[in-house]
């Protein structure tokens, strides 16, 4: 996903009446707590394991994992240089995890968190990953290239590429086949054959730019896309129609969507959840902003309890840019680093 620094937003209200799921626009979401993890370094997804109960958090050169009962650090799984995206198989006692930095992916006992084997060699710029129940495979996409590495998710073994055409960022399955995923740079989801790898279609995301996050509904088969150029674009997955664009906020990165609400949700890196609701397959409103904190880029959805997990630190001065470095980012202050769980 985007690794972007961005202003400190302007106070946000919360607004939007309460309701029941699926009759109106649910209310906002509130602060439940901080989970203070600390050290060094930057960050990507994180992802929640519900039937673990853990959370596990991308954080530089290694993965942190949460208790999510205790809301304590239970562990930390290292030598992951770089690492983005984290995904756990069901029954397998196996995660996997991408790391940019050395274009590999690394397998981990889920139990001990020590890796099983040595390092998979992937595509460029190993970013998202994705598990896929239907084809029993892991899905490693590239954001660089458009060949991503597909895996036995078993085994770990290699078994094909996808040649998706583009710089790749987040996928979803609609469960029968077929995997969808964002082309950042040419602002388009690509669908291709969970088996075969063959590649389907192109559904223009326009006027979406730079899509990133992406979630799916399966009962109303619809696509949320969350677009840099702070939209969400609303896509059938059968046809690809585009049914709706919506307001985001500035930052937009992070996209999920939770079933028993019928809430989208985009995590944006000025400091903000966007809350969206699905009233119909055809119609959609924004809820409300909810305030999170800069950097807050990427998030995660429990489904067990509909609880949204972000995770950002504090940032300190900006160096001088140099010939070098033209674009310099501003530091991370050592010990902020934190998890931010919401709920309704």
């Amino acid at each position: 996903m985007k690794n972007l620094l961005l202003a400190a937003p302007l106070a946000l209200a919360f607004f939007g009446p309460a309701a029941h799921a699926q009759t109106a626009p649910a209310a906002p979401y509130h602060l439940l707590n901080t989970i203070n993890i600390g050290g060094e370094g930057g960050w990507d997804y994180l992802k929640v394991d519900p039937a673990g109960e853990r959370l596990y958090v991308s954080h530089g050169t290694r993965v942190e994992v949460v208790d999510l009962k205790t809301r304590k650090l239970i562990g930390t799984i290292m030598d992951t240089p770089g690492v983005h995206g984290i995904e756990v198989v069901p029954g397998t006692n196996r995660g996997y995890i991408t790391c940019g930095r050395n274009n590999t992916c690394v397998v981990f006992d889920v139990k001990t968190l020590k890796p099983i084997g040595a390092p998979i060699p992937t595509g460029p710029k190993p970013d998202a990953l994705l598990y896929d129940a239907y084809s029993k495979r892991i899905f490693i996409f590239s954001n660089d290239g458009g060949k991503s590495t597909v895996l036995d998710a078993k085994t770990g073994a290699i078994v094909g590429a996808a040649e998706l055409g583009g710089d790749v960022e987040e996928g979803v399955s609609d469960g029968h086949g077929t995997i969808f995923v964002n082309i950042e740079n040419k602002s388009e989801i690509v669908a291709f054959d969970a088996k075969t790898l063959a590649v389907r279609h192109h559904y223009p995301l326009a006027p979406g730019e730079e899509p990133t996050g992406l979630a799916y509904d399966a009962k109303t088969n619809r696509l949320f896309s969350g677009c840099a150029n702070e939209k969400l674009v609303v896509t059938d997955s059968k046809t690809g129609k585009q049914i709706a664009v919506l307001p985001t906020a500035k930052g937009t990165d992070g996209t999920g969507f939770d079933p028993a609400t019928r809430n989208i949700i985009t995590s944006n890196g000025s400091g903000t959840f966007t809350v969206l609701h699905e009233d119909a397959p055809g119609k959609y409103a924004v809820v409300g902003s909810v305030a999170t904190a800069r950097g807050a880029r990427t998030m995660s959805i429990d489904p067990k309890t509909g609880h949204v997990y972000t995770v950002t630190a504090d940032y300190g001065s900006t160096p001088a840019p140099t010939t070098e470095n033209p674009r310099p980012r501003p530091s991370i202050v050592p010990g902020t680093f934190r998890v931010l769980e919401f709920g309704r």
